[in-house]
Parts: structure tokens; sequence; C-alpha cells
């Protein structure tokens, strides 16, 4: 299976948003990251909130490079979403209900890919890295909200985490966890710290992979 890095700035209180908070430092180091990966995958939801594109650094969309959703509503926005205007059409991962009117839907502008759903409804991720496997990505960067975060480290996807703590602490109601699911995932480390450094504005750069008993 492809490595699977997950990747995300945080607060001192382990929130992700609701809005941007990072530095320009942070941005270059997930734009670095992107360019060490063969793709990255998001939940629609952030497609449906924001208006990403996955460049690397100095805002290069690489041909070969991957950019794909996981959706399992297939609710996907159309318009005014650079993501359909520039580089190669990205892919979408969905329920088998659902491919056949996402793919009516998109046309050319992007791939669908069925895949299973698990139990509770959430899509099966090792089923999406068998499927990006075969499209030639042996490093895939894990761009997710919380509830991607949330499905992958339960389902056991992740290999490293790339955490950037940031000295920010949000006090806001709708403030979105690193991590956010129905119900507390059992132990998923341990994780072994590869390395760290400290960023010019106070933020810390954090690489952590799961250790064997992991």
């Amino acid at each position: 299976m492809p490595r699977c890095f997950l990747i995300a700035a945080m607060t001192l209180c382990g929130h992700i948003g609701p809005s941007p908070f990072s530095s320009p430092e942070d941005r270059q180091h997930l734009e670095t990251w992107r360019d060490q990966t063969d793709a990255s995958l998001m939940g629609a939801g952030t497609l449906r909130d924001a208006d990403p594109e996955m460049r690397g650094s100095h805002g290069v969309l690489r041909e070969n490079r991957i950019r794909a959703f996981v959706s399992a509503s297939g609710r996907i926005p159309l318009e005014k979403r650079r993501i359909f205007l520039h580089g190669p059409p990205p892919l979408f991962f969905t329920p088998s209900h659902v491919a056949k009117s996402l793919a009516l839907t998109l046309g050319q502008r992007g791939g669908v890919h069925p895949v299973p759903s698990l139990q509770d409804k959430s899509l099966d991720l090792k089923a999406v890295l068998a499927v990006l496997k075969t499209q030639g990505t042996a490093s895939l960067l894990l761009e997710g909200g919380g509830g991607l975060n949330y499905q992958a480290l339960k389902q056991g996807i992740v290999d490293e985490l790339l955490l950037t703590l940031c000295p920010k602490i949000l006090g806001s109601s709708n403030a979105v966890p690193l991590v956010h699911g129905p119900c507390g995932l059992k132990e998923t480390g341990p994780w072994h710290l590869l390395d760290y450094r400290i960023g010019n504005s106070g933020e810390v750069f954090l690489h952590y992979t799961r250790t064997a008993d992991g």
C-alpha cells in the first residue's frame, strides 16, 4: 500500500480550524511535502468549504501528481472551483450507489472510483489506497479535515504524522478538532518522534512515525 503521511497545522488547544492561522513558513512546509509525495487526499467537505488546488512549491501543479477527494454523499461543487480549471483532472472516491450519478455530473472534469462502505457508512480508505496504488501512487499526503483524519487513524492507514503546532488558542464554539468522530479512538500509536524544528514564528514542526508496536 502507499505510505500515508497525515499533515495538519493545529493550535495549542488541538484545533485545525475554522479559519486559517498558520504562517507562510507552514504553507511552504505543506507545499514541500506535496513536492515529495505522489498524491494528496482531502475530504469533499474541504472542497465545499474552500477552494483547494493542492499546488506544490512555487505554485507548481505537477502533471503526474494525483489530487483526490473522498465523498460519502457525492455532493461535489462544480462552480468557481479552481481544482477543475488547472492541472490534471482530480479523482473522486465515493460509494457505489452514487458513483454513476457523480460521474455523469462531472463528465470530463474528474474521474470517479466507487469504493465499498464500512459498517459505520464511512468509506473504506484501504480500498482507496489500493486504487491509488494502481495509479502509481507510492506515497500519499492526507490533507484531511477532522472527519477524514479520524477515519484514517481508525482504519489504521496512517504511517507518519506531520503536525505543525501553532502558537494560537481558539476560543470559538465551532472550532474543528484535529480528529473528529462519533466516538473515541482506541490508541493508534505509539508514535515515535523522528524530527522536530522550531520555526521563525514560534511554530513547532513535528514529525512522528508509527512504531512497530502501533
